[in-house]
């Protein structure tokens, strides 16, 4: 059970991830767990595992992405299909990592949509060279310091370019122009499923069961993560439309079955379809909770700053807290989707924009006592 105000239990059964990184707290035990863990996931706080949600910015606001051994749940807009931006990026992160994936959705042939996975920015590296070189004149313009302090620039940009390199190696950037390689999408890794005129929720159990138990140890070192990405779980299309406790128990029986394993489980749902109380339960039995919206009308865009570039609009409802009994308070919980140069996925939090600042009106203007046309009133 959810306790109130963010708070989430302790799992009975965290993931080995967070089991192995947790056994002690010497500094060679430590650094020596964080060698043996497979690519795409890290330990952060509270020795909790963590896997990229395949938006930097959305792994910043959680305290590090996504928790390995939780289920995030995420609302979809009937208006808008901004979920699959989150669930692409999810899977796509995965697949980039080499991690295995299992994904369900409403669709006849639901491996075609493997071919709309984004794929990942290539920076250049001529590119990359310059905007190191420049990250280290704008320092030295910036800071006046004694000259023997100088020396240590050349350690410290290293430093910084190795932290960089390592962020780009959990979380990376991702084109929406482009898709990933056909290659990466042939990986035997890769399972679909269609949930489409089913009406048998346990077989889609035992695929997520099949899945989870082959994410197994080799030799004492986890071999791999999984991630589990369900498209519209409640969709009208599937069989099981109208079972709306099969589908909760389907969801419990989840949740446990990820809970003590190395993989992560992301579900969307259209909520509107959902009576009140059945919307309320599923959203209690999710780790993190999130949803998606567009832009309610054009008068509210105007009062954003940048609402050209906006997509819609993310709410973060709950974090998932593992090992922990503080909850997580966030600076925000409304984030604007945003596209950067036209191609990767940001979120920023809300500006409110000055009135009439589109117009270039100055509020010295805007509140004088004086007219622009001539009248007797003038004073």
């Amino acid at each position: 059970m959810a306790t109130g105000g963010g708070q989430q239990p302790r799992p009975t059964r965290p993931s080995s991830f967070s089991r192995a990184s947790s056994s002690s707290f010497s500094p060679t035990s430590s650094s020596s767990s964080s060698t043996s863990l497979p690519p795409g996931v890290r330990i952060g706080a509270n020795g909790a595992a963590f896997v990229s949600s395949g938006i930097p910015d959305l792994d910043r606001i959680l305290g590090g992405g996504f928790l390995v051994g939780s289920v995030v749940m995420v609302m979809e807009d009937a208006d808008a299909p901004h979920h699959l931006l989150l669930l692409r990026n999810f899977m796509s992160q995965g697949i980039v990592h080499g991690q295995s994936v299992l994904f369900a959705g409403p669709m006849m042939e639901p491996r075609s949509f493997l071919g709309t996975l984004p794929a990942p920015v290539v920076q250049k590296e001529g590119l990359k060279l310059k905007h190191d070189t420049s990250d280290v004149q704008d320092k030295e313009r910036g800071l006046r310091i004694a000259w023997q302090y100088k020396k240590y620039f050349g350690e410290q940009t290293a430093v910084d370019s190795h932290n960089r390199d390592k962020k780009q190696e959990f979380s990376s950037d991702f084109d929406l122009r482009k898709t990933l390689e056909r290659q990466l999408l042939n990986s035997q890794n890769i399972e679909c499923i269609s949930t489409q005129d089913t009406f048998d929720l346990p077989k889609l159990l035992n695929h997520c069961l099949t899945f989870v138990s082959k994410l197994s140890m080799k030799d004492g070192v986890n071999s791999n993560a999984g991630r589990i990405a369900i498209q519209s779980l409640c969709a009208p299309q599937c069989g099981y439309f109208e079972k709306d406790w099969d589908m909760l128990s389907f969801i419990r029986s989840l949740r446990a079955m990820v809970r003590s394993s190395n993989a992560v489980a992301v579900i969307t749902f259209p909520a509107s379809v959902l009576s009140n109380s059945i919307s309320k339960r599923w959203q209690h039995l999710a780790d993190t909770l999130l949803s998606v919206r567009a832009i309610p009308d054009k008068d509210l865009a105007k009062l954003l700053t940048g609402y050209q570039d906006m997509l819609g609009f993310l709410h973060v409802h709950k974090v998932a807290q593992f090992n922990s009994q503080v909850p997580v308070i966030l600076d925000a919980s409304t984030y604007s989707l945003k596209l950067q140069k036209r191609k990767s996925l940001v979120l920023e939090r809300l500006n409110q924009a000055p009135v009439e600042g589109s117009s270039g009106v100055s509020y010295a203007t805007s509140g004088s006592c004086s007219s622009s046309k001539g009248s007797v009133l003038d004073f």
